[in-house]
């Protein structure tokens, strides 16, 4: 795994532009070398802001997106289409503005028992959803190349995290954070809302060649702080986010007041 590496912005617009700027770079980089490059969005404030700045960037046409593989790292698990879904927020924010191909696009399951116009196999159940997740991920690491067996090596995964330390939907001391193979897991219980998601595990996101956390804010600073200082991805799962080449910490100066 690579060593950590800490950038620090002004503020959260500053962290947003600059993630942007960096995403589109990254992913154009990855097509040049490979063709096809992938991305796993996170939700959150200021995940949704760097998307925005994203859709306003003057590099946009840098990247073909027509040759752009997506995912999510987590997802909440309501009905399809729900504003509090991950997907529908990142649809608004810049996906819909997007020549994407909806082939490449792939939605975490909803709630919503059937097909969907999400095109994911929808389910009442949470753990059949991660299992089609999986199954999602399988197939593509058959086309995009395996980071671990059954994941593939995602360019770029975007995590963000809470004040108390989870990161995806993973959150402290819990059985998700206990999950410690690569896959995808039914997450039920959740201390804040929506309770029930689906999530990567730790070990699925350090499939990623380059994991970028972005967070902003001073209520992420101390628990920033005790990731950066050693603490377990069992006490603090955002110390557990790690890619294969890169780890990036993009912050404002707030969330890094205690490092």
């Amino acid at each position: 795994m690579s060593g950590r590496e800490v950038v620090t912005l002004p503020d959260d617009g500053s962290v947003a532009s600059d993630g942007a700027a960096r995403l589109l770079a990254a992913l154009a980089k990855a097509q040049a070398e490979r063709g096809v490059a992938s991305v796993v969005l996170t939700g959150g404030g200021i995940g949704i802001a760097m998307l925005e700045a994203v859709a306003s960037s003057p590099d946009l046409g840098s990247v073909d997106w027509s040759r752009v593989e997506v995912f999510w790292g987590d997802e909440r698990f309501v009905p399809a289409g729900s504003e509090d879904r991950n997907d529908a927020q990142a649809r608004d924010a810049l996906l819909d503005r997007l020549d994407l191909d909806p082939a490449r696009v792939h939605p975490v399951p909803s709630s919503t028992p059937g097909p969907s116009a999400l095109e994911s196999e929808d389910s009442a159940d949470p753990d059949a959803g991660a299992q089609a997740y999986a199954q999602v991920l399988a197939d593509a690491a058959a086309r995009l190349g395996e980071g671990v067996p059954g994941l593939p090596a995602f360019d770029v995964l975007l995590a963000g995290c809470g004040p108390e330390g989870h990161t995806l939907s993973v959150f402290p001391d819990s059985p998700a954070v206990h999950a410690t193979a690569p896959g995808v897991v039914a997450v039920r219980d959740c201390p804040k809302p929506p309770p029930t998601r689906i999530s990567l595990t730790l070990a699925a996101a350090r499939s990623a060649r380059e994991v970028w956390l972005v967070a902003t804010g001073s209520s992420k600073a101390e628990v920033l702080g005790r990731a950066a200082h050693g603490a377990s991805e069992v006490e603090v799962p955002l110390a557990g986010l790690a890619g294969t080449e890169r780890t990036l910490w993009l912050l404002d100066e707030a969330a890094s007041a205690d490092l």
